[in-house]
């Protein structure tokens, strides 16, 4: 099921029916049927859709189910069409102290405005730019207020790798935990900083407030309380020190695959440092345990 639990066969057996009886339906319209009839929703009441429609295709990988051919969209992990207006570009270059920008602002995207500037910002000026996103998400843009108030940078939110093994260690968590804490985990999915902003300490600043602004935002729109954080540091790129300072804590590499790897084909490509942040004391108790 969504969020890790295990799928009896009885739950199989009614999605297959439901993927024969519905093959007219386009993936995403199944997984939203699905759900519907289970009954597989948030804690705030929306449907575990996305979520659905990764465990329809984990089960069509298994041999169990048939999905219908995929309709023409952007496949997952390509890259969107980014914006390209006069707002992405280089500005004048921000120097000096953190005290000379305060107070820094990290603000939810809630309009289009905001998202297409969010979507050009990342698209061109992070190195993996801006992709599909499927599961919970929570985007900001990141002002400062002196000496006068714009965007200096972003952060993106969303569901949790559904495995990665030194995380999984760390926590010491069994599938029965992990499929009912998994949740509970968020990732850091994105973190620019702009690069003609060149501020000591700003970065692990927009980091520590971001976070807290996020764990208090997430349970209201999503219904699940936040324990812990985790993030993807290419450190062939960067070194995380604005992580480091920021308190997070480095657990050691990932496998390199990435999170729909399900065939392990790429298994030691591109390996990452995986970093975490404990939002609660006893985080990994908690996610153990709860």
């Amino acid at each position: 099921m969504p969020g890790g639990v295990a799928v009896s066969e009885e739950s199989v057996a009614l999605i297959r029916d439901v993927v024969e009886s519905c093959s007219w339906l386009s993936r995403k319209e199944l997984a939203q049927t699905v759900c519907e009839l289970v009954d597989w929703r948030r804690a705030s009441g929306r449907l575990k859709a996305l979520e659905c429609l990764l465990l329809l295709e984990r089960l069509e990988s298994a041999g169990e189910l048939v999905l219908p051919a995929r309709r023409e969209t952007k496949p997952f992990g390509t890259r969107t069409k980014v914006p390209v207006t006069s707002q992405g570009e280089p500005g004048k270059a921000v120097e000096g102290e953190l005290v000379d920008l305060e107070p820094i602002e990290v603000e939810a995207v809630e309009t289009p405005k905001q998202a297409l500037l969010f979507r050009e910002l990342v698209g061109r000026h992070h190195y993996l730019g801006t992709v599909p996103t499927y599961g919970a998400q929570i985007r900001y843009l990141v002002y400062a207020s002196r000496p006068e108030r714009r965007v200096v940078g972003a952060l993106q939110y969303s569901s949790p790798a559904w495995r990665m093994a030194v995380r999984d260690r760390w926590i010491g968590w069994d599938e029965a935990a992990r499929g009912r804490n998994l949740q509970r985990v968020v990732n850091n999915s994105r973190f620019l900083i702009l690069p003609w902003v060149r501020v000591k300490n700003l970065a692990s600043r927009v980091l520590s407030q971001g976070a807290r602004r996020m764990v208090r935002d997430w349970p209201g729109r999503y219904g699940n309380e936040v324990v812990l954080l985790e993030t993807l540091v290419d450190t062939s790129r960067y070194r995380g020190d604005c992580y480091r300072a920021a308190n997070w804590v480095a657990l050691g590499e990932t496998t390199g695959r990435g999170r729909r790897d399900r065939e392990h084909l790429r298994h030691g490509a591109a390996p990452k440092t995986v970093f975490v942040y404990p939002v609660v004391k006893d985080a990994a108790r908690r996610l153990r345990e709860s």
